[in-house]
């Protein structure tokens, strides 16, 4: 029994790690066409990179482990039954859950290491292809000024030129816009007849060479006689050899700090989500309860009403204050009209200052909703990555041994309809569960609910032998229902004669 169990464990794991990877692969480029407007032109290292492309790999296994699981489920079994060496296992007295009995131990190992992986190792991967994204997104294009169009990749420069010679390094006919005076931009013009542009090795500095120019330079004036601002409103330098250092800001790649997004549910195990989420809804109570309080005092204020007229007598109004309930509209009868149109003024501006301030704070209170929402999501995904393997694994394997059908054609055909329907679920799932529309383990295991009974389903037709996939099976069925429908009609027939 042993080497049977090998035998399966070895036919199992070879398909297993070659569908993970190649899912890995797919899924990775995936990404990396997401983002390659972000990536091209910025003159990254190969370590950057690598790095980049390392953390991408670990976000892409949740979705990865789970198609692997189930190509390669169906693979195996589908491989079985096609070379009869199920058929064989079954005939010497093995049953079909007794031969998934090692493979079944080896997905519950799968989905404990999936567990463990999604909560320890994940949320690291994520602030750090998060903290690497960011900075590449602020990193700017390589210096690359292309003939007869302003490059403004330089702070405060505006460079064109009419002819570049790349194998000399040579530019020519080369204007300057400078714009470092915040008075007048377009003040400063130089004009040269060729130049040379280098760049420092640490990208911050660049050295700008120009020969046989001219540099056109109006001030603004600032000073106080008018013949101190004739003299030095307009300049005119010509040049022979004249060099700039110009500094550069963002060419060169860092990471931004992972203290800015390591507050995001995305970046939280377990352990840290539940106790955010204590925190989260504490602030949120606290903050309904006073709202709360806040709108009884605006809405239901005490009476203050002196029926004699005689002034603000504090006896009279006591004896007011301490009726529990008086007639408003007979106390706004007695004003003047005057009166009335003012206390009505203020009342109305009252409410709506308070309508305006209870719905900024309704909006605070959605803020926290939503962040609660996202935490909760994030917590209940802990456990719904090994859970899909396990579901994978009971659809993958018990349909391989149905359909006998091994290899990459049929199987990968059906493992990717099931991928497929699965990601649709999960992400309308996912959708509702965040707008807040149904609860969010409603949501969040709405696929996995869905995909469970179908996977039981097939697991007892595969253990029964039940002809699930045979046409003849289905066509022998609908005749034998045609034949049920012609003898109930016949015999209707007879009893109306």
């Amino acid at each position: 029994m042993k080497k049977v169990h090998l035998f399966i464990l070895k036919s199992y794991l070879g398909p297993l790690l070659m569908t993970f990877f190649i899912s890995m692969f797919i899924l990775v480029m995936q990404f990396l066409w997401r983002y390659v407007d972000d990536l091209v032109g910025k003159g990254l290292e190969w370590d950057v990179l690598a790095e980049l492309l390392f953390y991408a790999s670990l976000q892409v296994v949740p979705m990865a482990l789970p198609l692997a699981i189930l190509l390669a489920s169906l693979m195996t079994f589908g491989n079985l039954g096609e070379n009869y060496e199920l058929t064989a296992l079954k005939s010497a007295g093995i049953s079909l859950p007794r031969i998934m009995l090692p493979l079944i131990i080896l997905t519950v190992l799968t989905s404990f290491g999936a567990y463990k992986f999604s909560n320890n190792v994940l949320p690291v991967a994520n602030l750090k292809l998060v903290s690497i994204l960011h900075g590449i997104k602020e990193t700017r294009l390589e210096l690359d000024i292309k003939e007869n169009v302003f490059y403004q990749g330089v702070d405060d420069f505006s460079i064109k030129v009419k002819k570049k010679d790349p194998s000399k390094n040579m530019l020519y006919d080369v204007m300057i816009y400078d714009h470092r005076d915040r008075y007048a931009r377009n003040s400063n013009v130089t004009i040269a007849d060729s130049g040379k542009l280098l760049m420092s090795d640490d990208k911050k500095f660049l050295k700008l060479i120009l020969y046989n120019g001219i540099r056109y330079d109006e001030k603004v004036g600032l000073e106080k006689s008018r013949r101190q601002r004739d003299e030095n409103m307009f300049r005119k330098d010509h040049f022979k050899e004249q060099t700039a250092i110009i500094p550069l800001k963002g060419f060169d790649f860092s990471k931004t700090d992972e203290n800015l997004f390591k507050h995001s549910d995305r970046m939280k195990n377990l352990d840290q989500i539940t106790h955010d989420l204590d925190s989260i809804n504490h602030e949120r109570i606290k903050f309904v309860d006073n709202l709360e309080s806040r709108s009884k005092s605006f809405y239901f204020s005490r009476l203050k009403y002196n029926p004699s007229g005689s002034g603000n007598n504090p006896k009279d109004i006591a004896q007011i204050d301490s009726v529990k309930s008086a007639n408003t509209d007979s106390v706004f009868e007695t004003f003047s009209e005057s009166k009335q149109q003012m206390i009505f003024d203020t009342a109305l501006r009252k409410a709506r200052n308070t309508k305006q301030t209870i719905d900024e704070r309704l909006k605070f209170i959605e803020k926290k909703d939503s962040n609660i929402r996202r935490h909760k999501m994030e917590l209940h995904r802990k456990f719904t990555l090994p859970f899909a393997c396990l579901i994978f694994f009971f659809i993958g394997a018990p349909l391989g041994a149905i359909i006998r059908k091994g290899g990459l054609g049929m199987p990968v055909v059906i493992s990717v309809l099931f991928f497929v329907a699965y990601y649709i679920i999960d992400t309308m799932g996912a959708k509702m569960a965040r707008e807040g529309v149904w609860m969010v383990f409603q949501g969040i295991w709405l696929s996995s609910a869905i995909l469970l009974p179908l996977g039981i389903f097939l697991t007892y037709k595969s253990a029964t032998d039940s002809s699930i996939m045979n046409a003849d099976a289905y066509t022998i069925f609908f005749q034998k229902l045609l034949s049920k429908f012609k003898k109930h009609r016949k015999w209707k027939n007879m009893d109306s004669e």
